[in-house]
């Protein structure tokens, strides 16, 4: 693959950031009010303490919209909406795959040899009932290659991860792994691109994003915490 190719599969990646991911997280950002937290009574109080030293309003909020918005929220965001991301590398790495099952087909630029792709988002992110529909997905394609002499072997058929770390993935992946390769994170990549650093780049592109578009989370998160540490205070407490 061209570095050309690789600085554009860069740029779909951070305009997918600017298009989705941002617009979706201060959206989920936006949303919160004290309600939409289920909120752990015996940990809530122990957790502003440990965070900000005291169990103040102010506190119990941060507490609440911390994790919610650095964490859960923007997770559930980058996975739902994956599919956006793959639709845009499509042109870059050979075309869509018109094949029930398969995302995305590229040639493998370690072994020369083309892929049939499902992707998913990160190491963790399948369920068991997803083992048996991959593995169905796969199987069927096999078999219809030896019928119409397509030449596919079982290395061809592969789940790709865009992110994680090969040990970190869950034993529904691991299952899988066990039948049709799962190539996850800077490996995944690397198949994609031909680089073993493509993984690294892309993550910094993404990271960009936030100051060329100049969104200034620390004050959104503030001024959220805010309202709800008044939501809080009206309540007379958690």
């Amino acid at each position: 693959m061209t570095e050309e190719q690789k600085q554009t599969i860069i740029e779909k990646g951070k305009e997918y950031f600017r298009k989705v991911i941002i617009p979706s997280h201060i959206s989920n950002l936006n949303r919160l009010k004290l309600k939409s937290f289920n909120i752990n009574p015996f940990l809530i109080n122990y957790l502003a303490s440990f965070l900000c030293g005291n169990t103040e309003p102010t506190s119990l909020a941060k507490a609440l919209v911390y994790p919610r918005i650095l964490g859960t929220s923007l997770n559930t965001s980058f996975g739902q909406n994956i599919q956006t991301f793959i639709s845009g590398l499509e042109e870059v790495i050979g075309g869509a795959s018109g094949i029930e099952g398969i995302d995305i087909e590229f040639v493998d630029q370690l072994d020369g040899r083309r892929k049939y792709c499902q992707v998913k988002s990160g190491p963790q992110t399948i369920n068991k009932e997803d083992i048996a529909t991959i593995l169905g997905h796969f199987k069927y394609l096999l078999n219809k290659s030896r019928l119409d002499k397509m030449g596919l072997q079982i290395d061809d058929l592969i789940v790709g991860v865009l992110y994680g770390e090969k040990d970190n993935l869950s034993a529904n992946y691991k299952a899988i792994d066990s039948h049709y390769p799962v190539y996850c994170g800077a490996e995944f990549w690397e198949r994609v691109t031909g680089d073993k650093d493509f993984y690294y780049r892309l993550a910094k592109g993404f990271g960009e994003v936030v100051e060329e578009e100049n969104v200034e989370g620390s004050k959104l998160i503030n001024k959220k915490v805010e309202e709800i540490a008044r939501e809080i205070t009206e309540k007379g407490g958690l």
